[in-house]
Formats: C-alpha cells, structure tokens, sequence
C-alpha cells in the first residue's frame, strides 16, 4: 500500500497542470517523480504520469492530484517540492531539491 508522506510536495501551480494534462489523456491526476542515472550532473528527474500508486510508493496529495515518488528514488529527493513554471524560456515542472549539491542549467539533473 502507498504511504501518504509529508517528506516531497507538489505546488497548486504544479497541481493544476498535472490534473489538466491527465484530463487531456484521460488519466488519473497520479504524477510520478523518479530519479536515474544520468544527465549532465549525475542523476536527471523523470516526470510521467501513472496509473496507479506502487505498493512502494510515498504519496504527497495537493487539491487531489497525487505525487509518487518510489522508494529508491525518494532518498535523492527527500523534502523536495515540485512546481510549474512558465517563464520566457518555456514551461516546466521544476525540482526544488534540498538534497542536490549542485544542479545544471537546464534544471533537469543534479549531484548529491
């Protein structure tokens, strides 16, 4: 069973577009979070909707979307926030990480 965490948050902003691309899809408003080797420092992030919660999978819950992240990956991001961002550059989820030692330009890999 999936446990509901305090330890990763989702944003309303982050919320909000995750529930409009799965209503888009006809999905469930499930994010997944996942860390892999990788990237221009190391690990990089990688965003997908789910299905379904993992029987593993830590849980954070804003205004009814659901952000899983599975154990593995949850130590590389523990006490992290995701958000969405738009800026001139283009639009995005983007990873507040406490955890990173350093991150790149892109915003999409980091070192711990």
């Amino acid at each position: 069973m999936a446990t509901l965490v305090s330890e990763v948050a989702l944003t309303p902003a982050a919320a909000a577009r995750v529930a409009a691309i799965a209503a888009r899809q006809n999905k469930p408003a499930l994010l997944r979070l996942s860390v892999e080797g990788g990237g221009c420092s190391g690990f990089q992030y990688k965003f997908g909707l789910a299905d379904a919660p993992e029987a593993d999978d830590s849980v954070a819950e804003t205004d009814g979307v659901r952000l899983l992240v599975d154990q593995v990956s949850l130590d590389l991001v523990r006490g992290c926030t995701v958000d969405y961002v738009e800026s001139l550059g283009g639009a995005a989820f983007k990873v507040d990480n406490p955890v990173a030692a350093s991150g790149c330009g892109c915003g999409t890999s980091f070192a711990v």
